[in-house]
């Protein structure tokens, strides 16, 4: 009989895999400059919306579920002005991933169903917020996709 819990990580684990390297391949094109470019009058920059992934998954998962401790300064994520190269900010979400990845490896079937509570967050359960998370990620990523469209049509 399958166990739907070690299918759940499983499919969890290759999901956040496959959306973590379609933001690294979607950044790849892009200088520096082009990273932290903001190439509309509203909206954020590449840059900023990687910053936004970090601190989303480290605080949602990484802190309340994992326990690291991080402290989030969600306004900062999308008003960052030091500008760390394109490389740095990936390495720091690819560290988040790796968060995301050991938490969602270390869930016991039990685990799944845990309640959860965290400032910002309607998730009834660990599941439900780490389903929630992967789906934000979804949501910037198609933010990413037309900033990228964007930049490469600006040349």
């Amino acid at each position: 009989m399958v166990d739907p819990a070690k299918t759940i990580a499983a499919d969890l684990e290759a999901r956040y895999k496959k959306l973590a390297g379609v933001v690294r391949d979607l950044a790849a094109p892009l200088s520096d400059e082009q990273f932290w470019a903001k190439p509309f009058p509203f909206g954020n920059s590449f840059g900023h919306l990687v910053l936004h992934l970090t601190g989303n998954l480290n605080y949602y998962i990484g802190a309340q579920i994992a326990g690291t401790g991080y402290v989030r300064d969600r306004p900062r994520e999308f008003s960052e002005t030091a500008r760390p190269p394109k490389e740095q900010v990936l390495k720091k979400f690819d560290e988040a991933i790796e968060v995301v990845l050991r938490t969602i490896r270390s869930q016991s079937p039990e685990d799944w169903s845990a309640a959860y509570t965290a400032v910002g967050s309607d998730a009834r359960d660990r599941f439900d917020m780490v389903l929630q998370c992967a789906t934000h990620l979804h949501h910037h990523i198609g933010q990413m996709i037309y900033l990228g469209f964007e930049l490469k049509r600006q040349g």
